[in-house]
């Protein structure tokens, strides 16, 4: 007899726990006996994907995860990087995917509430958030309702805590149509002496269970978001937890409080298979057992039952190992700040997890055989790209119609490039999000240098723990951004001195000059003078076109263009948090799109010197319609990344900043876009190409194509140089080339600028065979900048020296009454459209779509 035919549960109640036949079995041999209920769910939830990472595992052990500056790598709540004298940054971002499919309110307040346990569990202090966000096609009824709700739960949850949601992004696709990507990211600074690991240890030392009480709300949730959805999810909604953000805040001042006493000898956020999770991974990772009495636990609903106790995921809630004799200390804190604080359990020496109820044992489990030991899924990789691929990577833009100087004929109608641009900027995914970022309170807590929408990264100035002496509170002159009040009224835009329209956010604010540190090493005191402001930058990335394109390419290039939007405002890359979104890693295409993915991020994290320091893998991301048929979304290996400013004095956003400046474009030789001048450094192609553009899926409908491919020798050139005219004052406004190409890159600088720019490239009208390439193709490796004249000169000399020929001189920035021209190098009018016209298409994108908030 099998162990399952000799089970006391049903195939079909094995089945809702998530569990495989196999798996059971291997419960049931582990253990030696048949699980209860409560052991079967907690096996449930910690064998899940979402927890086990069992099909992930062997992809994510490629990754680099050590370096100079890694202080806490993969394994605990956030990953910690040292950023000098004394501040450490700790980050990482997760997904809550499957719950805002279900509950869009909810399900994307909660993940922001999880992730800022994350970081304030490991002893810091939330400073900022950032989102990532995917969903269907805007024009669709469903798709506005899931954005709505996203938004709002976002901005409610984030707003109320009081943490700035400072940056994100946010895409358009139908593959998203039934299941809604939301990744969110969060950034603290270490507050306590002492990082706050969560490895249980201290025989006999008590278990406490802190923050709010325990009700059935988000039973579940791991194994609900290790699943495909179907049409029956939405009676998963038990499954999406519920949030109270002011509780959290309150939560936050008593844990950073508990840990400076030095009492608090480990703790762990109670966040995914809530107390299944936090006592068996504290227990295992610190060698030791736990026994926990679920009696001890405070509730909200009456007549749980252990299994409904042990995969509760009910919100703000903690689990702390308390030095032995201290825990009243420890327990009188969060009475103070109006939160629960019980003494509900014991470290034991045998490595077990012991649940007791109502004076019995409940369940008893070996806390490795949850955490660690976990089933490994070593899947087979296909030898060979899948059809879709190779079939996808045999168009060429000659299967295009031909262009002109003056535009293309698509479908019987012409379009001028200047209508193929208002277009493109018209399309959600490139338009401007202020409708998304005006409900986020993005200037709380008074850090905020750069906002949301005025530059490739945003950028928060860092606050020393204790007050400091500095030039700058000698009076010494700096930088505008570096001063003054952190008022809406005083914000600062560096694009222009004349009034800004209602319609038009500030690009920078000022922020305060007080308690300015001394600046980290190993930097030099060239790059950051005594009395600098230091800052971080963050980011969060991914064109997930690309990676579905070509897994390995597109991943790096993902990877390449996060460290690319730091450099743009002057941050050197240090570190990476990944959440990587598939669809199943059971079907061959879903589990070579993923392995192919882990090989190329790991490799452009080598190339570029960034650590991954942890992250997230969300699995399973497939709509199962009423005929069963899955339909994953695209590959979404999201990057966030984060980097060091030392002085906040020296950066750069997009816009432009003053009339007459000169603009250069970095990383395209003279002839490089006709692939005449390929990169000095390898053979590797990097001149524009429309595969996978936004131009070739927005304006032809047509997702195929070879991604960019990122030559990396030429990447790291470019992005020092323009980290360099940033830091010697040079560069006055930094944009890379994304999504539409150098033709977007130029329009979102006018019109976060509100001034024109007159352009002239390099071709002659009769030697160019596809001016949309030129114009509208993506490329990796490349930057626009702006350089005041007088300047001109030695930047020059340093571009020549340090970039060779892979650079271009292209043209002037306009006054506000001009338009964006560009043109020939024989003067045909490629694109003429004046500044009101593009700001409308590009602002009022999204609006026009759902209407206003």
């Amino acid at each position: 007899m099998s162990p399952i035919s000799e089970s006391p549960f049903s195939p079909e109640q094995i089945a809702a726990e998530r569990l495989k036949p196999e798996e059971y079995q291997e419960i049931v041999q582990r253990l030696g006996r048949h699980p209860n209920k409560a052991e079967l769910g907690m096996f449930g939830v910690m064998w899940s994907e979402h927890c086990c990472y069992k099909n992930s595992r062997p992809l994510l052990k490629q990754f680099p995860t050590e370096g100079d500056r890694i202080l806490v790598g993969p394994g605990e709540n956030a990953g910690v990087v040292d950023l000098g004298e004394g501040l450490q940054l700790a980050f990482k971002i997760e997904s809550h995917n499957h719950p805002s499919a279900v509950e869009p309110f909810q399900g994307a307040a909660t993940g922001v509430g999880g992730i800022l346990r994350d970081i304030f569990t490991m002893g810091a202090r939330p400073i900022a958030l950032l989102n990532s966000l995917r969903f269907g096609n805007l024009d669709d009824a469903k798709t506005q309702r899931l954005f709505k709700g996203v938004v709002s739960g976002i901005s409610h949850y984030g707003n109320c805590i009081g943490v700035p949601t400072v940056g994100g992004e946010v895409y358009f696709d139908p593959a998203y149509s039934g299941n809604p990507l939301v990744n969110v990211m969060a950034l603290g600074l270490m507050e306590t002496q002492e990082i706050v690991k969560s490895g249980a240890s201290g025989i006999g030392n008590p278990v406490l269970y802190v923050g709010s009480t325990t009700g059935r709300d988000g039973m579940g949730g791991a194994s609900f978001a290790s699943a495909e959805l179907t049409d029956k999810s939405m009676d998963d909604r038990p499954a999406v937890q519920v949030g109270d953000p002011f509780l959290e805040k309150s939560l936050i001042e008593a844990c950073l409080e508990a840990f400076k006493t030095g009492a608090v000898v480990a703790a762990q956020d109670m966040g995914a298979a809530g107390i299944t999770c936090s006592t068996s991974e504290m227990a295992a990772k610190g060698g030791v057992g736990i026994e926990f009495d679920l009696d001890k636990v405070p509730v909200r609903e009456s007549g749980m039952i252990p299994y409904e106790y042990l995969l509760s995921e009910s919100q703000e809630r903690m689990l702390f190992v308390a030095q032995k004799g201290r825990e009243q200390e420890l327990i009188d804190i969060f009475h103070r700040w109006g939160l629960h604080a019980v003494v509900a359990g014991t470290v034991i020496e045998e490595p077990i997890v012991r649940i007791l109820f109502k004076g019995e044992i409940a369940a008893e489990i070996t806390a490795t055989a949850l955490a660690d030991n976990t089933p490994i899924y070593h899947r087979e990789l296909l030898t060979e790209p899948p059809e879709y691929a190779k079939k996808a990577w045999e168009w060429t833009a000659d299967s295009l119609p031909q262009s002109t100087v003056a535009g293309i004929e698509i479908n019987g109608n012409f379009q001028t490039w200047t209508q193929i641009l208002l277009t493109l900027l018209d399309t959600p995914t490139i338009a401007s999000k202020r409708w998304v970022y005006r409900q986020y309170d993005h200037q709380v807590q008074n850090n905020t240098v750069v906002l949301p929408g005025g530059a490739d990264a945003a950028v928060v100035r860092l606050r020393p723990l204790e007050p400091c002496h500095s030039s700058l509170a000698n009076g010494l002159e700096v930088h505008p951004l570096a001063k003054g009040d952190l008022l809406r009224e005083n914000a600062v835009s560096l694009a222009s001195e004349s009034k800004q329209e209602e319609e038009v956010i500030p690009l920078f604010t000022k922020a305060q000059g007080r308690e300015t540190p001394k600046v980290s090493p190993p930097l030099s005191k060239e790059e950051a003078p005594q009395g600098a402001i230091p800052g971080v930058a963050a980011t969060v990335d991914c064109n997930s076109r690309y990676v579905y394109l070509d897994p390995y390419e597109g991943a790096k290039a993902v990877v390449a263009e996060a460290a690319r939007n730091l450099s743009c405002v002057g941050a050197e890359p240090l570190a990476v948090t990944d959440n990587l979104n598939f669809g199943s890693p059971e079907k061959p295409i879903g589990y070579w799109q993923l392995a192919s993915a882990c090989r190329g991020i790991a490799d452009a994290c080598r190339e570029l010197g960034t650590p991954v320091t942890g992250g997230n893998v969300s699995l399973y991301n497939e709509t199962v319609d009423a005929e069963g048929n899955p339909q994953p979304i695209y590959p979404t290996p999201v990057i966030g990344m984060v980097g060091l400013i030392p002085d906040l004095s020296k950066l750069a956003g997009q816009a432009w900043l003053k009339k007459g400046d000169l603009i250069y474009v970095l990383g395209i030789g003279e002839s490089s876009q006709n692939s005449e001048l390929p990169s000095e450094s390898s053979k590797i192609e990097t001149s524009p190409t429309l595969g996978g553009s936004e131009y070739l899926a927005a304006i032809h409908g047509i997702v195929a194509g070879k991604p960019p491919r990122i030559d990396f020798e030429l990447e790291r050139k470019v992005q020092s140089v323009c980290r360099d005219g940033i830091r010697q004052g040079w560069v006055c406004s930094a944009h890379d080339c994304a999504e539409g190409g150098i033709a977007i890159a130029l329009a979102e600088s006018c019109i976060s600028a509100k001034m024109g720019a007159e352009i002239h490239l390099s071709f002659n009208s009769e030697n160019v065979g596809r001016w949309d390439e030129i114009l509208f193709g993506e490329m990796g490796n490349c930057i626009v900048v702006s350089v005041a004249p007088k300047n001109q000169e030695i930047w020059e000399s340093y571009l020549q020296e340090h970039l060779t020929k892979m650079w271009q001189k292209i043209g002037l920035v306009g006054g506000a009454e001009l338009p964006l021209r560009v043109v020939s190098a024989d003067n045909q009018v490629l694109i003429e459209v004046a500044m009101g016209e593009m700001g409308d298409r590009f602002y009022n994108a999204i609006e026009r779509r759902i209407g206003s908030v």
